[in-house]
Order: C-alpha cells, then sequence, then structure tokens
C-alpha cells in the first residue's frame, strides 16, 4: 500500500511538472509580450510624441564625428535654444550654410565675439583632433541636442525610403497587433481564474 501510494505520488509530481512548464513557457512569452509593447510605445512618445509636442526637431547621426557618445544611427531630438543660453560644452545642430538645409551636430569649444558684438561658435566633432574650420553664427545654429536614442535614427532613415516604407510600416503593426493580443488574452484568463469558484478537496491520510 505505501509503495503504490509512493509510486502514484512520483507520477502525479512528473504529472504536475509537465503541466507547470507550458504554463511557465506561456507566461514567461506573454510577460515579453507585454514588454515589448511598453518599449514599443516608450520609443514612439519619446522619438514622435515629445518632439512634436515641445516643437523640437529629429536628426539622425549619419557619421563618425560625435563618437563614441552620438554613434551613427543615433536619434537626437534637438530643441530650440536661445541665442544667449548656449555656451562652451553644449552640443549643437546648425545649419552649414545659413538657409540651406544640411546640418550638422558637434560641440561648442569656445565662443568668440565679433566686432559688432553678435557671438560666433567654435565647434568640434568629439572624435575630430581639429575644430570646425568656419565658425557658426547665432543665426545657424537650429538648436541644442535634448537627448538621443541609440539606433533609432536608422528607421527614420528607413522611413523616409519610398520602398522600405511598407516593409517598416508592416512589422511594426504586426508587433503592436500581437503584443495587443497576447495581453488582451492574458486578460481575459486571469478574469476567468477570479471568477471560477474555488473547490476545496479533503485529503486523506492512509493509517
Amino acid at each position: 500500500m505505501d509503495i503504490a501510494e509512493t509510486k502514484h505520488g512520483r507520477r502525479s509530481s512528473r504529472s504536475h511538472r509537465r503541466i507547470a512548464v507550458p504554463r511557465i513557457a506561456r507566461a514567461a512569452g506573454k510577460a515579453v509580450a507585454a514588454g515589448l509593447l511598453i518599449l514599443v510605445c516608450g520609443l514612439l512618445v519619446a522619438a514622435v510624441g515629445v518632439p512634436i509636442a515641445t516643437g523640437s526637431d529629429t536628426y539622425t547621426v549619419l557619421t563618425r564625428s560625435m563618437e563614441p557618445g552620438l554613434p551613427p544611427g543615433t536619434l537626437l531630438v534637438v530643441r530650440p535654444a536661445a541665442r544667449n543660453s548656449l555656451h562652451v560644452g553644449d552640443v549643437v545642430t546648425y545649419q552649414l550654410h545659413s538657409g540651406k538645409p544640411d546640418v550638422v551636430t558637434h560641440r561648442i569649444v569656445r565662443v568668440e565675439a565679433s566686432s559688432d558684438g553678435t557671438k560666433r561658435y567654435i565647434t568640434r566633432g568629439d572624435a575630430n583632433a581639429v575644430a570646425d574650420a568656419a565658425p557658426v553664427r547665432a543665426e545657424q545654429v537650429r538648436g541644442r541636442v535634448w537627448y538621443a536614442i541609440p539606433a533609432i535614427g536608422w528607421l527614420a532613415v528607413v522611413k523616409n525610403s519610398a520602398s522600405l516604407q511598407p516593409w517598416l510600416i508592416g512589422v511594426g503593426a504586426l508587433l503592436v497587433l500581437y503584443s495587443l493580443v497576447s495581453i488582451a488574452a492574458w486578460l481575459r484568463n486571469k478574469r476567468r481564474r477570479d471568477s471560477s469558484p474555488v473547490v476545496h478537496r479533503e485529503t486523506y491520510i492512509p493509517l
């Protein structure tokens, strides 16, 4: 009798382990899906929502001149800054030629005053040995770098590519849809467990 009960207990233990493993895997999958959804939403807010709400501009680093802090592919959120608020050490995005779209993001290493009293900024890339050849006038400065998101800038480059844009939209939509479905299923199962009646089983110990 004791031997039979011991064997049955072992079989029951193995059965519980077999049941527990899929449950753990499902729970882990749902946690990963929820984490991905939170990450995607957070990146969307940081890369799109905040710049729109604050009137900031976004740029993508394409060269290595600001490594290691701002490697290629980094998304920059550049906030407009008052002319007199820029100081040595600030990382600014400025136009190569006033009124032209081409811009560069470098660090201010020196501030000079011209003969007419206006300020000029001497800039240099963190990875460059020498300063930029031409001083930057205040009207060329688009703003100060507020914060940066590594690697996300490549998505902006892809987004602007007509051939790759549908793929990017499709992958993003599938990721968000999968995360929402997984979270909805987890919430539905949780409500079912909470609403199901609790069954109390009596346990008998053989004498």
